[in-house]
């Protein structure tokens, strides 16, 4: 029986791979597949944020606002559409939004936990303020902390997560309640409004002007209502729904935390809950 021929060249091996692996692609095709698919989706948040309820978009308007052609804009819509991330009229030919987005909302709402969701803000905005941070949800008729994080140098707030509050005298309850509707106002005034010290908001014409001044410049004081030597300043967070069921706060001794400091503190509250909102959903 003859062997191999040893001068005979080596049987060449196929490039292919093997049935279910995946071949190598060449870099241009990777190039172009990544710009398609930043393509497609400048067309679904386009949709997303131009359709208006009941009427969608049209694909000369797409083509138009996106800088492509009909033929283009076409093409990256066909896999949205099969995804239901996109719906097209049939009669109409207009684009708008699927329900498998409210199948991917609905997913990622149902993964957030809010204090996972705010801990990176709360703790940036402590190591910038160097004040105490905290964080409440709204548990009618109180607040209830659920996060702290403190300045280990300044002198510790005796709050205590799991601790409850009222709404009418403390900064995180009225940057709550400013966002309510007027019923729970009114809930509010009618559990009545007991001095805690001296500077306490007590009338509920008072109150209901100080939550009107909450919303206008989008935060909240507690000028020593809740505790006699306690500044506090905080901002209402908003849910995917724009309710507000959450606020952040900072809070000092009234020797640290000065009026005109308040005025500082003010807006940077206030970005930290807009950021934490947005990471919730809000389109604020």
């Amino acid at each position: 029986m003859n062997g191999p021929d040893p001068a005979s060249p080596a049987p060449a091996r196929s490039s292919a791979s093997g049935p279910g692996r995946d071949r190598a692609r060449p870099p241009g095709q990777e190039r172009n597949q990544s710009a398609s698919l930043r393509r497609a989706l400048a067309v679904l948040e386009y949709v997303r944020d131009h359709a208006s309820a009941g009427q969608g978009l049209s694909l000369s308007r797409l083509a138009e606002a996106l800088g492509l052609s009909k033929s283009t804009v076409l093409r990256l819509t066909v896999p949205l559409v099969e995804a239901r991330l996109l719906e097209r009229d049939r009669r109409s030919g207009a684009y708008r939004l699927g329900h498998g987005t409210l199948r991917l909302g609905q997913a990622y709402l149902s993964t957030l936990d809010l204090r996972t969701v705010a801990a990176e803000e709360t703790r940036e905005l402590m190591r910038e303020v160097r004040e105490t941070v905290h964080l409440v949800v709204y548990d009618p008729p109180y607040v209830v902390y659920i996060d702290k994080v403190e300045n280990e140098a300044a002198v510790r707030m005796a709050s205590r997560i799991g601790s409850r509050a009222p709404l009418y005298c403390t900064a995180v309850g009225k940057a709550i309640l400013a966002w309510q509707p007027e019923e729970v106002v009114e809930e509010t005034v009618a559990a009545g409004m007991p001095a805690l010290t001296r500077y306490t908001i007590t009338d509920p014409v008072r109150l209901r002007a100080e939550l009107t001044r909450i919303r206008q410049r989008g935060y909240a004081v507690d000028d020593r209502e809740n505790e006699p030597e306690v500044r506090c300043v905080a901002a209402g967070i908003f849910r995917h729904d724009d309710s507000v069921t959450a606020a952040v706060s900072v809070s000092g001794l009234t020797s640290r935390i000065t009026a005109a400091r308040v005025r500082e503190l003010g807006p940077l509250v206030a970005g930290t809950a807009l950021r934490i909102s947005r990471k919730l959903g809000s389109q604020r």
